[in-house]
């Protein structure tokens, strides 16, 4: 049975809802405004800006213990392994995308399938961590995912037939998507997959109608940048000037930092943030410099794909601590002034706090409790000071064979990977899903073949304490204060949402969908998925109730690259479907 609705309902045919519920086109109105919508979810981030912040209070502190399953939908099949997604809303239906490159409208009344589409993924697909997919996007009569092929998929929204397909890269030279794209003024934007292959991350925009290539920026220094015009390609410009400056070689040929997460936009500065991963290869040794643009958060001109500034966390990365974590906008007020900000919690680590106009350093600070690579960072700049024996050793000096092992904090699935925190205006606190966990990590002799992994490094993942490795923290931006921390025995690898109403929800691989208050960081409820949640919620009202939805499915990068603390969750079920509770009107007053 594919979806369980609490009480018994009865629905039109999947066509009949589809055409009823498909009526209105999306706008780019109604993407600058989701942030303050509460009727819908049109963006990955609810809001360009990524805060994942809901501005509705219905659901609050006093009445969220009455928050109750409304229905299950399935993903089924024999296809589980990871649900990373966030659902989309728009007039009654949810569109979200799940594992193996598929996605689902359902009606969000009733749990219902509306419509399902399979990508026809080939053989040798090679994605690095789990066959995972985040979400996608939504604009006019269309929703569109990448899949693990490296293709952009666009669909009609209200039948799910395909209205285009466009191949963004090769995937047998490593290259994938799994993050959710983001349209801006007309313009299908995406990153790409695959820094453990060697490939070089991009930066690329389609006609969200036509689907036809607008621009192309690539992250790694050297290589030109094209927008395209009457079908004709234009040159704009060589990322960093030109080839070669802060890499040896020719290695910036295959200079990796993969842009797999995505990026936010903050219409304020019309600037696209998109961060950027790992150098190739992880044996920094070969290739001595700053290595840019990996390891950095890139502010992008949306118009042409210019690079406008950017900021790089971790130079000469030699522990794939990559750069691609959100970078979300706020308003930091201090001293009387109201400056236009970002912050990003980076794998390495540390905290960041930049000005998003320029991208200058405002402050950084460790979010975890250990730090072994680096001793801090320099106050005027960010850079990072790197501790002396903090990276690991150069196999060439040990006669071309394994370099020296180092024990290193945080290990390389970061203080914070993927999963993205979230903001509040109210509290104007960031709550950071972070982990405790260190790594023994090697450099061994690697060479660049293509479509093959491209290291050089080998490590063993540890957890750093014995009764927990993930954290809930909620970090104030103007002090580097931890204000709140709730522990988790496994590791945390979930979003993150916050309410006006006061709330901070997120999931744990134990399959429970838990209510922190945002203040005092005191549970307030949970509930079991029956597997890890490893999506990221997201909370909407529809028929005056209030509704909160997540995908609920274990996997990700945690059992694959774990090592010793993949022994921590070897024995949590897979499993593959959205929950969706609500708040029933009778309980809004908390009684």
């Amino acid at each position: 049975m594919r979806s369980i609705a609490i009480g018994k309902t009865f629905a039109a045919s999947a066509l009949a809802l589809a055409v009823s519920f498909g009526a209105h086109a999306v706008t780019d109105q109604d993407l600058l405004n989701d942030h303050q919508t509460i009727d819908s979810v049109v963006t990955y981030g609810m809001g360009y800006q990524g805060q994942r912040y809901s501005p509705m209070k219905t659901l609050n502190t006093n009445n969220v213990k009455y928050l109750q399953p409304a229905w299950a939908f399935s993903f089924g099949g024999e296809k589980q392994r990871g649900q990373e997604s966030q659902p989309l809303i728009k007039d009654g239906v949810m569109y979200v995308t799940g594992s193996y490159s598929r996605m689902w409208a359902v009606d969000a009344r009733t749990g219902q399938e509306l419509w399902q589409y399979d990508a026809r993924l080939p053989d040798g697909i090679m994605p690095c961590c789990d066959v995972i997919n985040r979400g996608a996007a939504i604009y006019g009569d269309k929703v569109y995912f990448g899949t693990l092929d490296a293709k952009l998929v666009a669909l009609n929204k209200d039948t799910g037939k395909v209205v285009w397909i466009k191949k963004v890269a090769d995937y047998q030279e490593g290259y994938a998507i799994t993050a959710a794209p983001i349209v801006v003024n007309g313009k299908l934007i995406t990153g790409v997959s695959g820094g453990e292959f060697g490939i070089v991350g991009k930066v690329e925009a389609y006609d969200a109608n036509t689907g036809d290539l607008v621009w192309t920026r690539p992250t790694v220094e050297g290589h030109m940048g094209y927008v395209y015009k009457d079908g004709k390609k234009i040159e704009n410009g060589i990322s960093g000037g030109e080839a070669g400056k802060t890499w040896p070689g020719d290695m910036w040929k295959t200079g990796g930092a993969a842009t797999w997460l995505g990026g936010t936009y903050d219409p304020e500065t019309d600037t696209l943030f998109f961060g950027t991963g790992n150098p190739a290869p992880w044996n920094a040794h070969l290739r001595p410099g700053d290595n840019l643009y990996s390891a950095s958060r890139v502010a992008i001109d949306p118009n042409d794909g210019s690079i406008k500034w950017h900021f790089q966390t971790t130079p000469n990365d030699g522990w794939d601590y990559d750069g691609v974590n959100e970078l979300i906008s706020f308003d930091l007020k201090e001293k009387g002034k109201t400056i236009k900000a970002a912050a990003t919690a980076d794998r390495n680590g540390f905290f960041y706090v930049l000005n998003r106009e320029d991208g200058s350093f405002i402050r950084g600070f460790p979010f975890v409790d250990t730090i072994s690579w680096a001793t801090g960072l320099d106050p005027k700049t960010g850079r990072p000071i790197f501790k002396e024996g903090g990276r690991p050793g150069n196999p060439a000096d040990a006669d071309g064979e394994k370099g020296e092992t180092v024990v290193a904090y945080p290990a390389f699935l970061g203080g914070k990977n993927w999963m993205p925190m979230a903001y509040s205006p109210d509290t104007e606190l960031f709550y950071v899903p972070s982990n405790e966990w260190s790594m023994d990590i090697w450099n061994e002799p690697v060479s660049y073949k293509k479509g093959a992994a491209y290291l050089g490094a080998g490590f063993t993942i540890k957890p750093a304490n014995d009764d927990f490795i993930g954290v809930l923290r909620a970090m104030d931006p103007k002090t580097g204060k931890e204000v709140w921390r709730q522990n988790n025995p496994a590791p945390l690898w979930g979003g993150v949402m916050t309410t006006a109403g006061g709330l901070v929800f997120t999931g744990t691989p134990e399959g429970f969908l838990k209510a922190f208050d945002a203040k005092t960081g005191k549970e307030l409820w949970k509930f079991n998925t029956g597997s890890g949640v490893v999506g990221t919620p997201v909370t909407w009202e529809m028929d005056g109730e209030q509704f909160v939805s997540v995908a609920s499915g274990w996997g990700g990068a945690v059992p694959l690259w774990g090592g010793e603390v993949a022994r921590v969750v070897k024995d949590f079920n897979q499993g593959g479907m959205v929950w969706t509770f609500k708040l029933p009107k009778d309980r809004v007053a908390g009684k």
